[in-house]
């Protein structure tokens, strides 16, 4: 798992998954319907990043820890729009997660229980199509073979974004 991951696992942890921060390092940027903004100071470096959590998932009663999309800005180190999806479970080595954004589609490699874009490029375009989006899914298959969907709102992500790029003065 890489550090950013760590890094929200802990800070989602620690805010009760999308609560008041109880970390008073993480500063709370605002809640924007169905997204939530967060900062914190990291080694001196400014890192700001927005989380959602699904609104549906399939199948039922399948046990998964945190589900989380993040959307990640580190501007000291060029680092911006970075999108991870935890799954909540193991994912099968050698699949890639489908994220379909309004007919957008994106495939994502894996990293055990997190998906990543293979590029800056494809972390820009689908930022930007979270923010004309009006919904996300999101379709992985477990280390057992579970195939799993996870629809996400995209309700308040463009104020959400806003709100990150603001406290990381990062422009667009």
């Amino acid at each position: 798992m890489t550090r950013t991951t760590l890094i929200a696992l802990a800070l989602l942890a620690g805010m009760g998954l999308g609560g008041a921060a109880a970390n008073p390092a993480v500063e709370t940027l605002g809640t924007f319907q169905d997204w939530s903004a967060f900062a914190f100071t990291e080694r001196g470096q400014r890192v700001c990043f927005m989380q959602s959590k699904p609104t549906s998932t399939l199948p039922k009663g399948v046990r998964r820890g945190p589900i989380h999309t993040l959307v990640t800005h580190r501007p000291a180190e060029n680092a911006t729009d970075v999108v991870s999806i935890l799954m909540g479970y193991p994912l099968r080595p050698g699949s890639e997660v489908e994220v379909d954004v309004d007919g957008d589609r994106f495939n994502l490699f894996i990293d055990k229980e997190t998906a990543w874009a293979p590029d800056a490029r494809t972390d820009s375009a689908l930022s930007a199509a979270f923010a004309k989006g009006a919904k996300a899914t999101i379709k992985g298959v477990s280390t057992r073979g579970t195939n799993t969907t996870d629809v996400y709102s995209l309700s308040g992500y463009t104020a959400a974004h806003q709100a990150i790029s603001k406290a990381c003065n990062v422009s667009r």
